[in-house]
């Protein structure tokens, strides 16, 4: 045991000592957030270019109201209400008078102006759109554009066009302002937790608003933590294995310590590795959320789980890569065998929309209690705002307890084996007969 906490030391050490490691600590929160703070950055600096269209109006009824909505739009909209800046683009609409004869040379020929940008799109109201319901009605809005895809301008026109058709409609039905505000007006479905009982005071809790941001962000940053600490810290085992291999440091120090020492100690030098770097974003992240008055995303009843799930998960990775990388001869020998070690960490990353959804689904049940997906897959569920039946994460943990001792015995009796072994091509064959056969 002394030799493997020295063996731990030393890996630990000359992890945690490098520059590489701290550089890690920063970039990596720092990448995380890349994506948000671009979407802030792109918020700030928007496209403030005029934008072109052409509106081909068959019904009659929209161009009064479009240049309307345009006049309030391109005079105040798009200006900030402090500071005067312009924010956002103002909509140059030309109208034009639809072909009847021959609409499709005149989508043509809209279609190339928009082409040589010209015009940034072209808009065609149909006919029918005041009484759309009917056989042979031709009731339609059509945004005809290079950027038709969740574009912004789209959904303005939209949102014009409908509000107006709703008001003449109201108008028809002799209603007033009020009666067709109410007509129209529209309930919202809130989401809520359930009722509760204080176990303390035996006194009824009301029922919560579901936290939309708890719902996803909480589950996703956990995930994505662990799968960061796995890839940081147990992933490098095959490389650090198989360069102490062929550079002969495995057989220097062999000589004072057994190949199961030897596994353990580099592998328990990852799990302290990991540990730190969890406890750190951890810790500040609490305290960031404090900070910023959001506590109710920490989920504290889940952190020991996902502590104990870390540990767990990167000795069942870590060992399995040691003793793959105990194999290799070559840098294409690692590549071969990465991917296979790294499935467990990868393929929960491609459940998360599923599993967020419906935690408590046959998906996300089925898949956490498959002891190498169970780490990820369980803390995940549980980070979610769903009540999670508390036999699901103990039989979980059991699961993986008996995996990682079964992952740990077999990589052991590769790692002895193949260890001391040059010039063989690792293959299934191999690793059956190292694992098994000795």
């Amino acid at each position: 045991m002394n030799k493997i906490w020295t063996l731990f030391k030393r890996e630990y050490k000359a992890a945690v000592r490098t520059k590489s490691f701290i550089i890690s600590l920063i970039l990596v929160p720092i990448m995380m957030g890349g994506g948000f703070a671009a979407m802030i950055i792109m918020e700030k600096n928007k496209d403030t270019d005029d934008k072109h269209f052409v509106v081909l109006d068959h019904s009659g009824l929209m161009t009064d109201p479009l240049i309307k909505a345009l006049e309030t739009r391109n005079s105040v909209d798009i200006f900030h209400s402090h500071t005067g800046d312009k924010i956002d683009a103002a909509y140059v609409v030309e109208f034009m008078e639809p072909e009847l004869q021959n609409p499709e040379a005149q989508q043509l020929a809209l279609s190339e102006r928009v082409e040589t940008q010209e015009l940034y799109a072209f808009i065609e109201i149909g006919p029918d759109i005041l009484h759309p319901l009917g056989e042979e009605k031709e009731a339609y809005l059509k945004y005809y554009s290079q950027h038709s895809f969740n574009d912004q301008i789209r959904y303005w026109f939209q949102n014009v066009v409908n509000n107006n058709l709703r008001e003449i409609r109201a108008a028809e039905l002799n209603l007033d302002e009020a009666q067709a505000e109410e007509l129209l007006w529209w309930i919202n479905v809130e989401g809520m937790g359930l009722v509760t009982v204080d176990k303390k005071t035996g006194e009824q809790q009301e029922a919560e608003k579901t936290n939309e941001l708890q719902s996803f962000l909480v589950p996703y940053v956990l995930l994505i933590l662990m799968f960061m600490l796995v890839m940081m810290t147990a992933i490098p085992q095959l490389t650090n294995v198989m360069e102490e291999k062929n550079e002969k440091i495995a057989e220097v120090l062999l000589g004072t310590i057994t190949p199961f020492q030897f596994m353990m100690g580099k592998v328990l030098g990852g799990i302290g590795v990991s540990l730190t770097t969890a406890a750190i974003y951890v810790t500040a992240g609490v305290f960031t959320l404090k900070y910023i008055g959001m506590e109710s995303l920490i989920p504290m009843e889940v952190l020991p789980w996902f502590f104990i799930f870390t540990i767990l998960f990167v000795l069942m990775v870590g060992s399995g890569m040691a003793a793959l990388g105990a194999t290799c001869n070559d840098n294409k020998d690692a590549q071969s065998l990465t991917f296979p070690g790294i499935l467990p960490a990868i393929i929960p990353m491609f459940l998360i929309a599923p599993i967020i959804a419906n935690p408590t689904g046959p998906l996300a049940t089925t898949m956490s209690l498959i002891p190498p997906f169970t780490p990820t897959m369980m803390v995940m569920r549980m980070a979610s705002t769903v009540t999670i039946p508390m036999w699901q994460p103990i039989v979980g943990l059991l699961g993986v307890i008996l995996y990682t001792i079964f992952t740990v015995w077999i990589g052991a009796r590769v790692f002895r084996t193949a260890i001391l072994i040059q010039g063989q091509k690792p293959n299934l064959a191999t690793l059956y007969k190292y694992a098994f056969k000795g």
